[in-house]
């Protein structure tokens, strides 16, 4: 496995090591002596999958305090657009955003630690999302930051009138607005 550093910090991308040959393919979703050995060592306690369709978009999304999760993403079908927001009060990087293509033929993983909005935009037909999370979702932590927050300038790769959102993702508050408590 490979590791790729971002421009922000403990924000990585996981190339799993690939088994390729004429019957297909084999990889290593996740081996916690692998990822802890190379950092990675979240204790991930649920994993959730998603469908969706082109032009969806999905966040910004996070968990407030104590219920905050650190997610190691993926794509098993189609491709997205997977993009991590720094909310970590006093980072360097606080506010910046970093995308990365994720699909089912590159197999790279996100790990989006606790601390960021996460969200991501569907580019395929369709999409299964994956994604392990080192904390149970708690309704009552649920926070958000609006998905086209002009101070986020956030590129989703869909154009604005092909963008399918849930009501609740319309009405998350701007940033600069929002009660963020990691």
């Amino acid at each position: 496995m490979e590791i790729i550093e971002t421009p922000i910090k403990d924000l990585v991308i996981v190339q799993p090591k690939v088994f390729d040959d004429a019957r297909g393919f084999f990889l290593e979703t996740y081996n916690a002596e692998r990822y802890h050995a190379v950092g990675i060592v979240q204790n991930f306690v649920q994993d959730n999958m998603s469908k969706s369709s082109y032009g969806v978009v999905r966040g910004l999304h996070f968990q407030r305090a104590p219920y905050s999760q650190a997610k190691l993403v993926s794509v098993t079908v189609g491709r997205v657009w997977d993009v991590a927001v720094d909310l970590r009060a006093g980072s360097p990087t606080y506010g910046q955003w970093y995308g990365v293509e994720l699909t089912a033929e590159n197999h790279r993983q996100f790990l989006i630690p606790r601390g960021f909005a996460h969200g991501f935009s569907v580019l395929s037909d369709t999409a299964i999302f994956t994604y392990k999370c080192d904390n149970p979702y708690h309704p009552e932590a649920d926070g958000g930051i609006l998905f086209n927050d002009p101070d986020l300038a956030i590129d989703w790769k869909i154009p604005a009138d092909k963008m399918l959102l849930s009501d609740k993702d319309t009405k998350h508050p701007l940033l600069r607005e929002a009660q963020i408590a990691f």
